[in-house]
């Protein structure tokens, strides 16, 4: 099948270290099944310059379609010469450019578009073109399921053609093992980049004061010094990269990021392939994969349910700890890069 995908959130350069990988993830694996995919990643200047994106100059880059515009598509777009079976486009910006290009296209919604369909402050421009957009598209492939459910909360009208296309991890970091051996001493983990959406505080209010449990952080940000004081008995061992945080993963019980707003979250699929139990905020990111009590737990973002919670983890039997550990190690191996990424295709040709 020949495909071409459209998205801005998408590296240009194998070096680059901030773009996420999970997109360029997919179309490597179509590739590998034998399909053709091209790649456009339509760049706003000033936008890449107001987020401190990398800027690189208009052209091709190792099969990577790097297009710059001042404005966002306003005018006509030249639709590509080759021909497709089928334009997937992900972010506002590849949604945008691929409904100016009319050709049948599928959308890929994130948080940010939930944003501009939601935000006031773009009511009266870009909500209405994306909206045309989204009517447009033959298919929409939200990037979970929780994602979706919000999505169609909004939009019920376009059920039929939606579906979740969550991303996946790769196989040979499944492990499978029995957390919770110690119960004098349980490690629970959380990483990200300390942002106020994180929640990580909340995380630190939590667990400070409870002496059976041992608290790592990792990631980086500005307000370190203040977290600290949240919790003196935390370690904070900063950017570690990404083989030293499996490693941290496979040697913890739990691992817990509570933050809302997120698009997906590989970083909780990364945990349940590492045999942590692994805790979402619930109706938000992961949710959907993670069942509460099932194979993991989802919890408000709350310090005092976070701290409920843990301490009920810790009075967990060996029967529900051994049944909740397999039953994340069975989903866990239903969500790596090669199912996630035919299963993608798979709804698109139902769809279409």
């Amino acid at each position: 099948m020949k495909i071409l995908f459209i998205s801005d959130l998408y590296p240009v350069k194998e070096s680059e270290k901030r773009t996420p990988r999970t997109l360029s993830n997919f179309v490597s694996d179509w590739k590998n099944d034998s399909h053709e995919v091209d790649v456009i990643k339509p760049n706003f200047m000033l936008n890449a310059f107001v987020r401190k994106k990398p800027f690189y100059k208009q052209g091709n880059y190792n099969g990577v379609m790097n297009l710059n515009f001042w404005t966002p598509f306003w005018g006509k777009i030249k639709p590509p010469e080759k021909q497709y079976d089928v334009v997937i486009a992900h972010m506002p910006s590849g949604i945008l450019y691929a409904d100016k290009t009319h050709l049948p296209f599928v959308a890929g919604i994130h948080n940010s578009d939930l944003t501009i369909l939601t935000n006031p402050l773009y009511k009266f421009h870009f909500k209405k073109r994306m909206e045309k957009a989204l009517e447009n598209a033959k298919a929409i492939a939200c990037r979970s399921f929780a994602l979706k459910e919000k999505f169609l909360h909004l939009y019920p009208q376009f059920e039929n053609k939606t579906f979740a296309a969550p991303s996946g991890i790769k196989e040979e970091i499944i492990v499978k093992r029995t957390p919770l051996q110690n119960p004098d001493k349980i490690k629970v983990l959380t990483c990200a980049n300390y942002k106020k959406s994180k929640n990580i505080e909340r995380v630190l209010q939590a667990t400070n004061g409870l002496d059976t449990f041992e608290l790592t952080v990792i990631g980086l940000g500005t307000d370190t010094k203040k977290l600290r004081k949240l919790n003196p008995q935390a370690i904070f061992k900063g950017y570690q990269p990404h083989e030293k945080v499996l490693d941290a993963m496979r040697g913890s019980d739990i691992f817990i990021l509570p933050s809302k707003g997120e698009t997906f979250g590989m970083v909780y699929l990364e945990a349940m392939a590492s045999g942590c139990i692994t805790v979402c905020s619930e109706k938000d990111g992961i949710d959907g994969i993670i069942k509460n009590k099932v194979n993991g737990f989802t919890t408000k973002s709350s310090s005092d349910e976070i701290r409920k919670l843990l301490l009920s983890i810790k009075d967990m039997n060996s029967e529900a700890l051994k049944a909740l550990s397999e039953n994340s190690f069975n989903t866990i191996k239903q969500y790596t890069n090669k199912i996630c990424s035919r299963n993608y295709l798979q709804q698109i040709f139902k769809i279409l």
